[in-house]
């Protein structure tokens, strides 16, 4: 059953310092149908902690789905085309492929859906995505679950940063000169959403590796 969005055209999107920002492009029904696909891919490439390369845990779990999934550990952040367990990453679901059709403005395909699972008291440092190739490739962005505080800043570190909360369904297309603008998510609102079965926030970025 393919992902029904609303047309793009005339859609307004918003924007945060050049990031294009899709405030409720997935309805409810959209998004219920995305969790469902992702059960299967975690069924298949369970969620996981990764730690950082000095060896910190991070409050995030994660897993991946597409040719490459991301992970960390003592050997550094990097791509890998197996999970942590050594199985390869189940493909990328049909409903999560829609929404990058639908908004990255390409036409080569994601290679990786990079999937964290934000507890309530998760959040992710300021940092850029730049463990890819070719920074002509959007990152395309799926929010679902409870609101995200999502804060944006330079392409360098430090500077003023602006932030927005991200609902349920929001979309954020990063590309162009956003590419490689620093963000990240300081905090988790608790209790925002009723979409997943538990508290916490689901983020899809879906990315062109190689």
């Amino acid at each position: 059953m393919p992902l029904r969005l609303p047309n793009i055209n005339g859609f307004a999107a918003s924007e945060l310092r050049g990031m294009r920002v899709f405030g409720g492009l997935l309805d409810a029904e959209a998004q219920e149908r995305v969790v469902a696909d992702l059960r299967d891919v975690t069924a298949a490439a369970p969620l996981f902690s990764p730690v950082t390369p000095s060896g910190k845990a991070m409050s995030v779990r994660m897993t991946s789905a597409g040719r490459f999934g991301w992970v960390s550990d003592s050997r550094g952040y990097r791509y890998s085309e197996t999970h942590p367990d050594g199985v390869a990453w189940p493909a990328i679901p049909q409903s999560v492929r829609n929404i990058w059709d639908a908004v990255s403005g390409t036409a080569r395909e994601p290679e990786c859906c990079l999937i964290n699972f934000y507890g309530p008291e998760a959040k992710m440092g300021m940092h850029q995505d730049r463990d890819e190739t070719d920074f002509t490739q959007p990152v395309v962005s799926v929010s679902l679950g409870d609101d995200a505080l999502f804060r944006v800043g330079n392409r360098t570190r430090g500077g003023k940063t602006e932030s927005i909360w991200l609902r349920s369904g929001d979309v954020v297309v990063m590309g162009g000169e956003a590419r490689l603008l620093f963000h990240g998510v300081d905090r988790i609102a608790e209790g925002t959403s009723t979409l997943l079965k538990s508290a916490g926030r689901i983020n899809l970025t879906l990315r062109v590796v190689s």
